[in-house]
């Protein structure tokens, strides 16, 4: 074993060095806040400027969103780069970091648009330097002892889906119930304590990662892959397509949000919109570049390398589908599920929700104190930090259980006007201080109901905005809230309605991670055991489970009717559709990054792990740009035909994983 990472390995934690659990929790805390970002986002854009939104069309949000996630997978190409040429992994981490913990406090300020788009900029360039690092160090840290580097993972991911779980909870949650920029600024806020806990444990780790170090990337291979590598270099050639795609797709994935919301088309030449024409003859130059590189080498070789290339474009499709979750099915769970419960189901859910928010916390809990144990004296500061993330967590949580069960719903009503059209239809408008009132138009009084944490009794005076603009969904306004926009409608209190709930629309994100955790286990099992499927079954199983989520989706929006904007959805589907989908992601998740570096050649390594990480940038962007299409098809049929796109597209995507096996195997020659 190196002498440089005898410190890491000292002390143990769970059979594992406490060192890895300086990662473990620094990996968690910048999870929290990129999925507690993450499951805000689309939220605040499609959200009514009463409430802080931005009020934006269900398009341009998503729009964005698919462009931020696609460049999200682009910048750790660069990063990783930098960390291994010049800064090492440690450094990396550090400025990485650092750079995030800016760009979430920039989102913070969400109501200015120029200090929201400097916050995801510097998130994306932050994650290009800490995404790419974190898990490197990893295999760096155990390079001596690669037979115990699957379990570290295993910890290591825990730290990621437990980071994920409690950010989407308690970002998702204080960013609805109190405001915006209060979830933004959590986010933040964690992903200061993270950098600030690392950067003071980082002695740890001895010498390891303080610097580049070639020999901790050398790959093993054999004589005649070695002498394959020399003899094919890039050329001048190779180097200038790179250059020209990069820069042709970069321009492509930030033009599209650019045009849609800015009004400003980058591919605009003469009036005429050359973005279809860009995208087409950059993948042109984009495959000859590759087919030419792996045409280099000799079949062997060649027939690897092109296994690793139909497997990114099946990950390609998988993640189309997949990341949905925080885009059209966030809108899908906001506008079109019934999320209030009354009754017993009020009650059963808030005894649940209790139970999943406790009980991960407790296990984390008991991890942090196994790991102060063995290093609350030597890392005392690190530890600190820790230890008050942790209370501010538990803080959270007991305030969030409380306010669960002390807020209330109320059925309120309001004054509207109804005006029947050309068509003969009736119409109805909520009264505001902007509404023109016509002659002919007849006032009547509606009811809805509201939830509120502030105490009403009957007849109380209060106003509320209709967050959508569609007489569906109302919020209470506060007195500051209802002078500083005119928006707002004069209500009156009818009467307190008993143990009612609403669930939060980014509660059904902490899906995803709670089913990993549970689920995680058993798929482990499944890959150790002589039923364990080939990497071409494993894609074909994960979109099938894909496509049976959705499925479920598309059965449960059925009855909802063309061009509908509201429903009342039962929650059963939009949780099958979660389930369903994780499991997907846990068959599709082991096959990815693993088999790159078996299969490809040393020269290779980093160009192919660049396509691979183009293919998961355009599989994002690709879900915002499918995502974007909701209110067409929704206007156009209906929300249902919408979701059996994404049953029918990873079903035929499956097939075709199957139906390559045989193929797949050949190319692989006997690699597992």
């Amino acid at each position: 074993m190196s002498t440089s990472s005898n410190e890491f390995f000292k002390t143990q934690v769970l059979g594992h060095p406490s060192g890895l659990f300086v990662l473990f929790f620094t990996e968690m805390w910048e999870r929290f806040s990129f999925y507690g970002m993450r499951a805000l986002l689309v939220l605040f854009l499609v959200s009514a400027l009463g409430i802080g939104g931005w009020d934006w069309p269900r398009e341009n949000a998503l729009a964005l969103y698919g462009t931020y996630l696609a460049l999200l997978y682009l910048t750790p190409i660069i990063g990783g780069t930098l960390a291994d040429k010049y800064l090492g992994n440690r450094r990396a981490i550090i400025i990485g970091a650092l750079i995030m913990t800016l760009g979430h406090a920039s989102m913070a300020i969400e109501s200015n648009p120029f200090f929201l788009y400097l916050g995801l900029g510097l998130l994306v360039i932050g994650t290009g330097f800490f995404k790419p690092n974190m898990s490197s160090f990893i295999s760096i840290l155990y390079q001596d002892v690669p037979e115990k580097k699957d379990g570290a993972y295993t910890i290591f991911y825990m730290g990621v889906n437990a980071g994920a779980f409690l950010g989407i909870m308690l970002c998702g949650y204080l960013g609805e119930i109190l405001g915006w920029s209060w979830g933004f600024g959590l986010a933040g806020i964690f992903m200061l304590l993270g950098l600030l806990q690392f950067l003071f444990a980082q002695n740890i780790f001895g010498e390891v990662g303080k610097k580049p170090n070639k020999e901790d990337k050398t790959i093993e291979t054999d004589d005649h892959s070695k002498i394959e590598d020399k003899l094919n270099p890039f050329t001048i050639v190779d180097k200038i397509l790179i250059i020209i795609v990069a820069a042709a797709g970069l321009t492509w994935v930030i033009n599209d949000p650019l045009s849609k919301i800015g009004d400003f088309n980058l591919l605009s030449f003469g009036g005429t919109d050359y973005s279809s024409e860009t995208i087409i003859v950059t993948l042109i130059l984009f495959l000859y570049l590759l087919a030419s590189r792996i045409l280099r080498y000799s079949p062997i070789t060649r027939d690897k390398m092109v296994a690793v290339v139909i497997f990114a474009f099946f990950i390609i499709f998988f993640w189309a589908s997949f990341e949905q979750a925080g885009g059209s099915m966030s809108i899908f769970a906001k506008d079109y599920t019934s999320r209030i419960l009354s009754g017993n189901s009020a009650l059963l859910f808030n005894i649940v929700d209790v139970i999943i928010t406790v009980v991960p916390v407790a296990i984390i809990t008991w991890v942090l104190f196994l790991f102060f144990k063995q290093t609350f004296k030597k890392y005392f500061i690190s530890n600190l930090i820790l230890g008050f993330s942790f209370v501010l967590i538990w803080g959270l949580i007991v305030w969030k259980i409380n306010n669960n069960f002390n807020t209330f719903s109320y059925e309120i009503s309001y004054p509207t006007y109804q005006v029947t059209n050309s068509n003969g239809a009736v119409e109805s408008f909520s009264i505001t201080a902007e509404t023109l009132v016509p002659k002919n138009a007849e006032l009547i009084e509606k009811s809805t109901v509201i939830r509120s944490a502030t105490e009403y009794v009957e007849n109380d005076k209060l106003s509320i905005i209709d967050i959508d603009k569609k007489g569906v969904n109302f919020k209470p306004l506060s007195a500051e809230q209802a002078e500083a926009i005119t928006t707002n409608i004069s209500a009156t209190v009818k009467r307190k309605k008993e143990n009612e709930i609403e669930i939060p629309a980014t509660w059904f994100l902490i899906l995803n991670s709670l089913f990993i955790i549970a689920f995680a286990p058993l798929f482990s099992k499944w890959w150790e055991s002589k039923y364990n499927p080939n990497p071409a079954s494993k894609y074909a199983i994960g979109l099938f489970f894909l496509a049976i989520g959705f499925a479920f989706l598309a059965y449960g929006a059925t009855g909802i009717p063309q061009g509908a904007k509201t429903a009342s959805v039962s929650i059963v589907w939009l949780i099958l559709a979660y389930l369903f989908h994780t499991l997907g992601e846990l068959c599709v998740s082991p096959v990815g990054l693993s088999y790159v570096s078996k299969l490809v050649p040393p020269r290779m390594i980093a160009f192919m792990f660049g396509v691979w990480y183009l293919a998961l940038a355009i599989g994002n962007k690709t879900s915002g740009k499918m995502g974007s299409m909701i209110d067409d098809i929704t206007n156009k049929y209906d929300i249902a035909t919408f979701f059996l796109i994404f049953t029918f597209v990873p079903i035929i995507i499956g097939v075709i994983a199957l139906l390559l096996t045989p193929v797949l195997k050949k190319l692989m020659h006997g690699v597992k």
